[in-house]
Order: C-alpha cells, then sequence, then structure tokens
C-alpha cells in the first residue's frame, strides 16, 4: 500500500447558469435555488488524474484519485460525480467558517486538508473556475505546500513515481517542464476529452462514503478560513449603467457625412 501513487483533484462546485446573483449585503453569490455543476474546467482535471492512474496500473503500478471540493452540503454531488468518472474517493470540506473565502483562503483550507492527506504524488486543478475566473488557487496552493506548479498544461509526456515532464502551450510555442514529485499542475479543455460516466461508476458513486471535515478537523483557527482569512474582500458589486446618446443628422447625403466625420473627429475616433 505504501507504494500507491496517490492523485488529488481539487475541484468547485459552481453556478450552471450565466444569470448569477448576487447577495448585496456579504457581496458574495446567492447559491440558493441555482442549479450547479462540476466547475467545467475541473471535469478535464478529473479526466486527467484518471488517466494518469490509468496509465500507471497498465504499467504494474498501484495509482489511486481522490477528489477534494471546499463547499456547503450540497458540494457532496459534485463529488459523487466525480467517482462516477473515475476517482477513488472524495472528501467535502464544509463549514459556515469556510463561507466567502477568497483565493487565499481556500487555499490554505485546501492545504491543510492536503496535510491530512498520506502519500499523495501529485495535485490536479482546472486553470480556472467560471465564477472567480482567476487562476490563482493552484500557484497558491503549491506556494504553501512548497511544491512544483505548472500551468495551463496541454499534455503529460511522461510520469513516474519521482518526477513528472508537462506540456504547455505558450502564446507562441510550446513549453515543455520537468519537474520533481510532488508536484501541481492546473489544466484546461486541450489537454484531454472527459468521459462520460459508466453504469458501475455511478453506482459506486452512488454508495460510496463521503467524510466531511470542518475547520477544527483541519486543525485551523477561524481568523485564517473564510472571510476573516481573506486578504482580499469584494466592498460593492454591481451593473455599470450604459448611457447612449442618439443624434439624428439632418441635410443632404454629403452634408450628412460631413457632419459624421466633425463628430466622430471631435471624438478621437478617426
Amino acid at each position: 500500500m505504501e507504494n500507491i501513487f496517490r492523485i488529488i483533484v481539487c475541484i468547485k462546485q459552481v453556478p450552471g447558469t450565466t444569470e448569477i446573483k448576487i447577495n448585496p449585503e456579504t457581496n458574495t453569490l446567492v447559491r440558493e435555488g441555482i442549479e450547479t455543476v462540476i466547475n467545467p474546467f475541473d471535469t478535464y482535471a478529473i479526466e486527467e488524474g484518471v488517466r494518469i492512474k490509468e496509465r500507471m496500473q497498465q504499467s504494474g503500478s498501484e495509482a489511486e484519485v481522490t477528489a477534494i471540493t471546499m463547499g456547503p452540503a450540497q458540494s457532496e454531488s459534485i463529488l459523487r460525480e466525480a467517482i462516477s468518472l473515475g476517482a477513488d474517493k472524495a472528501i467535502l470540506l464544509s463549514d459556515r467558517a469556510f463561507a466567502g473565502a477568497d483565493t487565499w483562503a481556500t487555499a490554505l483550507t485546501l492545504k491543510n486538508a492536503v496535510k491530512k492527506l498520506e502519500g499523495w504524488r501529485l495535485i490536479i486543478l482546472g486553470k480556472q473556475t467560471l465564477d472567480g475566473d482567476t487562476g490563482q488557487v493552484g500557484p497558491e496552493l503549491a506556494h504553501m505546500l512548497n511544491i512544483p506548479f505548472i500551468g495551463y498544461a496541454s499534455s503529460i509526456e511522461h510520469i513516474s513515481g519521482q518526477k513528472i515532464t508537462v506540456k504547455r502551450l505558450a502564446e507562441d510555442r510550446y513549453e515543455t517542464f520537468e519537474v520533481r514529485l510532488p508536484a501541481a499542475i492546473s489544466v484546461g479543455k486541450d489537454i484531454n476529452v472527459p468521459r462520460v460516466p459508466s453504469l458501475r461508476g455511478k453506482l459506486k458513486a452512488k454508495n460510496e462514503t463521503i467524510p466531511v471535515l470542518n475547520i477544527a478537523d483541519l486543525s485551523m483557527d477561524e481568523k485564517d478560513a473564510g472571510l476573516s482569512g481573506s486578504y482580499t474582500q469584494v466592498i460593492k458589486i454591481f451593473t455599470p449603467k450604459h448611457v447612449y446618446e442618439v443624434k439624428m443628422i439632418e441635410g443632404s447625403p454629403d452634408e450628412q457625412a460631413e457632419e459624421l466625420f466633425t463628430k466622430l473627429k471631435q471624438l478621437n475616433i478617426v
């Protein structure tokens, strides 16, 4: 059992709609009554974790994938979906003290959860979430764990018990990195095509017991979690007002064109 290559996949539950509502008092997302889904980029992280596991099993090594998420009780549903997609285990981090966390407080909570697990070699995350869209949790988590981080991975070229070689697409070229394990990577949709759940996977997900860890289980102080532990806070969220002024130009076509050209010059458009 000591030789099991353990992979952790960090996922998040996000609103399954573009019509996101904000609580005007707390400036946090209103999640009640809104359909939620696995963050789309995280489905690629799950798939890559399962593919690495399968690759290692084919070579005669044991591997295991554990999905972790931080969120309210209903976040359990995406963990079960992760299991149906091939993850072996799942852990839910849920406590009212975790609410309102920014990327730093989220990464710190995940770090404390990862520290509770033994023998892990690789952490995989989606490159960003649809609700926050920052792409910061992955590198922050790696920094806190003092491990290498490679963002925007497009393929895993090689992986062993000691090293991983990752290729990623930059603006005008591919870059290849080799780092020692343990390490963390983030992935986008160019790395694979996620599978659909199998019947066996769905049955396993339905019957799996998912442990729930709270702030005491992670040995954290409340001042370091949620809003209290966040270095950044949303002060105000509002929809900007768009004011349009419409003016009809009279006269002949030549006069209209001349006046339009004059107005555009005044606005420094031409």
